[in-house]
C-alpha cells in the first residue's frame, strides 16, 4: 500500500535551496527553465521540524566517537578508545574530532556503545558488539522512511531500505532567477557618500508542484512490525510536510509559505502527477495557484480515466479556498468527496484510513515509541 502525498505551494521571492555559486537551484522540464528544491533539501526540512522532532531517533555525524563520549561518566582516554573500535569497524578517523565519513545509526545504539566502552571488555568483542548495534538498532521513523546506506567495508547488513521516496520540487510554470543589488549604509557616514557595502544576490518566486510517496509495508517492516509508530510516523510527516519550508536565506526573504493545497491517495501503484504541468502553468483569468490547481484536477482525472482511481483520496485547501475539480461538457465535477478544510482534519483522515486513530497513535512520543 502506498501513501502518495502532492502538494501545490506558492512561494514569495526567497532562495531556499541554492546551488554552488548561491544562485537558487533550477530545472527544464517540459522545454522551459523552472525554479527547483532538491529532495535531500525537502527531506531534512522535514526531519529536523517540529512536528518530527518527537519521532527523531536517528543522528547521522562524523563525530560518532565524540557521541559516544559525552555519554561516557569518566572519559578519561575514551575518545582514543572509541574512534580504535570505531576503525575496527571501518569507521577510520580523519583527524581529531571527526571520522572518514558520515555514519547514521540511531541515539540508541549511541547509548548502548557508550554503555559497552565504560566495561573491561577486550577491544575485539567491543568492535562486534559496536558493529551489531550499527547494523541492527534501526528501528526509528526518520531512518526507516529515508532509508541508510553505509558502507564501512567491515560490516555486513547495514543498508536500511527506504520507505519514502521524495520528488525534486519544481515550479509548475516557467521561472527565471533574479538578481536583488543590494547595498549596507554606514550609520556613521563621513565624507565618502557612498554606500558601506554593495552586494548582489539571486531569488526567485515560484509556485511549486512537491509530491511524496510511502510505502507503508516497508515502513512498518522498518520499524519492526509497530503499525502504530508506523501510523504516528505518516502523520508527523505529512504536518512536517506541510508546516515547514527549506532554511535557505529565510533571514532575507521570510517566504514561509504553507502549501494551498494538498491531495493525498491510498492506492498501490505510484503515479507522480509532474506530468500535469509539462505545459507551464501561464497566468490568465486565474491566478497562478488557482490555474496550477486546475491543471493538478485534470491530469488527476485523466489518469483516473485511462488507469483507474485510487482506493481512497482526499484533498485538503485551507478552509476549502481552493477546489480541486476537473470542467467535463461544462459541468465542473469534483475529484473526490472528501474534501477537508483544516490540516487537522487531512491527517486524521488519512491516519484513519491505514486503520488507525490520530488521536491514539499521537500517544507514541519519541519516550514511549522510538527506540533510543
Amino acid at each position: 500500500m502506498l501513501i502518495e502525498i502532492h502538494m501545490i505551494q506558492n512561494h514569495s521571492p526567497a532562495n531556499l535551496n541554492r546551488d554552488d555559486l548561491g544562485a537558487p537551484k533550477t530545472c527544464y522540464f517540459g522545454g522551459v527553465l523552472r525554479s527547483r528544491i532538491s529532495s535531500q533539501c525537502i527531506k531534512r526540512s522535514i526531519r529536523t521540524s517540529d512536528q518530527f522532532k518527537e519521532l527523531l531517533g536517528g543522528v547521522r555525524t562524523r563525530q560518532l566517537a565524540k557521541l559516544i563520549v559525552s555519554q561516557v561518566t569518566d572519559d578519561g582516554g575514551a575518545k582514543k578508545h572509541a574512534a580504535a573500535i570505531l576503525e575496527k569497524c571501518g569507521i577510520k578517523p580523519k583527524d581529531d574530532d571527526k571520522s572518514d565519513m558520515l555514519v547514521y545509526t540511531t541515539q540508541g545504539a549511541v547509548q548502548k556503545m557508550a554503555a559497552l566502552l565504560q566495561t573491561a571488555a577486550k577491544d575485539d568483542d567491543l568492535a562486534n558488539r559496536f558493529g551489531e548495534l550499527i547494523s541492527q538498532e534501526v528501528a526509528v521513523p526518520d531512518m526507516a522512511l529515508s532509508g541508510r546506506m553505509l558502507e564501512t567495508g567491515v560490516l555486513k547488513d547495514t543498508t536500511v531500505n527506504a520507505a519514502l521516496q521524495v520528488a525534486h520540487a519544481f515550479s509548475t510554470h516557467e521561472a527565471r532567477p533574479e538578481v536583488d543589488y543590494y547595498v549596507a549604509a554606514d550609520d556613521i557616514p563621513g565624507d565618502d557618500a557612498g554606500a558601506g557595502y554593495v552586494d548582489e544576490a539571486m531569488f526567485a518566486s515560484a509556485c511549486f508542484y512537491k509530491y511524496f510517496s510511502i510505502h507503508w509495508e516497508t515502513l512498518v517492516q522498518n520499524l519492526k512490525g509497530n503499525e502504530e509508530l508506523s501510523a504516528h510516523t505518516v502523520g508527523a510527516f505529512i504536518r512536517g510536510a506541510a508546516l515547514t519550508n527549506p532554511t535557505g536565506k529565510q533571514n532575507s526573504f521570510a517566504a514561509h509559505n504553507l502549501p494551498d493545497g494538498i491531495l493525498v491517495e491510498i492506492k498501490n501503484m505510484p503515479i507522480s502527477y509532474a506530468n500535469a504541468f509539462a505545459a507551464p502553468a501561464l497566468r490568465g483569468e486565474r491566478d497562478i495557484i488557482s490555474q496550477s490547481i486546475a491543471q493538478l484536477g485534470q491530469y488527476v482525472h485523466d489518469m483516473d480515466t485511462g488507469y483507474g482511481k485510487p482506493q481512497q483520496r482526499f484533498w485538503f485547501s485551507p478552509n476549502l479556498r481552493y477546489s480541486l475539480t476537473v470542467v467535463t461538457d461544462k459541468q465542473e465535477i469534483a475529484i473526490t468527496d472528501n474534501n477537508m478544510n483544516s490540516l487537522d482534519e487531512l491527517v486524521s483522515a488519512v491516519v484513519h484510513a491505514v486503520g488507525y486513530d490520530w488521536q491514539v497513535v499521537q500517544r507514541f512520543t519519541a519516550n514511549s515509541g522510538v527506540d533510543r
